[in-house]
């Protein structure tokens, strides 16, 4: 009776021989998880990163585009466009797209970071959506996209001058808030996943060719997003961080993923197709003059008003 009492006030006593390989197994598991983490590398994930390139040419570099060609008869002014449709769908897939990245990803990854820059690109887009979807079927009045709001000639004698400040606004909202609020955590959170994309083994660092032939499409894309968001130094920024993580991984002997490399290369091809392309529109005297500032990066479609659309 008195050991049935002692085991009573002690009742760890009695089963601490069964607790400890319980607790062994759990601090095993914990360690073959961590040493997993440590030393896993993730394949290519060639159907993300292909569905990821197909729906930005098509659903963001295709809106302008689709809006423009199908007849106006269809969608009409006072209606969305088939590009604000392109828009809504871009602004559901894209998170999606990089929540699928992030579970992927060897590594564990801050994940309140994560979905806090994911509600920020969500709401930023959708301010977007706004702003762009009335400043594109604005080009159907006249609107040309390479002078400013108070200089184009629909806005510029608007009575009361009061109007002229609304249209200010909204291209306010669409060219500075809502790509601030887009593009910041988006490239927020490739460069938090390429912060995983290293491993251990120098031959785990290789490109297969399947990735090498979407680097040229995807930083195509990029260019095309750095030059028409106005975002340069974001993306610069970017870039020199990632060139920065690289070397300091290095020196711990550890390598880039076929995933990061996958991202290096695209941003690299689009730094140089970015340089090529202030070099070719460096002397523009129209273009110089709407983007006065030390750092000139022309947008496409203001290229496109004044060098294409207005021959026709």
């Amino acid at each position: 009776m008195e050991a049935a009492a002692r085991r009573r006030q002690h009742p760890g006593a009695a089963g601490g021989a069964g607790a400890q390989p319980g607790a062994s197994f759990l601090q095993a598991r914990h360690s073959s998880v961590k040493a997993d983490e440590a030393a896993g590398t993730a394949p290519f994930h060639f159907d993300l990163w292909f569905y990821f390139t197909l729906q930005n040419w098509v659903l963001d570099f295709g809106r302008p585009i689709a809006m423009l060609v199908f007849p106006l008869e269809w969608f009409p002014l006072n209606k969305p466009s088939v590009g604000d449709y392109f828009h809504m769908a871009y602004n559901i897939i894209t998170p999606f797209l990089l929540l699928k990245l992030i579970e992927r990803s060897p590594r564990t990854l801050p994940r309140s970071m994560i979905y806090v820059s994911i509600i920020t690109f969500v709401m930023g887009a959708s301010i977007h959506l706004v702003g762009d979807s009335v400043n594109h079927r604005l080009l159907f009045s006249g609107y040309q996209h390479h002078l400013s709001v108070r200089e184009n000639p629909i806005i510029k004698n608007l009575k009361p001058e009061t109007l002229i400040d609304s249209f200010e606004l909204l291209y306010y909202y669409d060219e500075y808030l809502g790509h601030s609020m887009w593009y910041i955590p988006f490239f927020l959170i490739l460069f938090i996943y390429f912060s995983g994309c290293f491993t251990p083994t120098k031959a785990e660092s290789s490109a297969p060719g399947v990735a090498l032939l979407l680097v040229m499409p995807s930083g195509l894309y990029y260019w095309y997003l750095v030059t028409e968001g106005q975002i340069f130094l974001l993306f610069i920024f970017t870039f020199f961080a990632m060139l920065a993580l690289v070397l300091h991984q290095k020196r711990k002997r550890l390598f880039l993923d076929s995933n990061g490399l996958f991202l290096f290369y695209s941003f690299a091809l689009t730094l140089l197709l970015v340089a090529l392309w202030v070099a070719w529109l460096w002397n523009d005297p129209v273009l110089r003059k709407k983007y006065p500032g030390v750092i000139y990066v022309p947008e496409p479609w203001a290229f496109y008003t004044l060098h294409v659309s207005s021959r026709h």
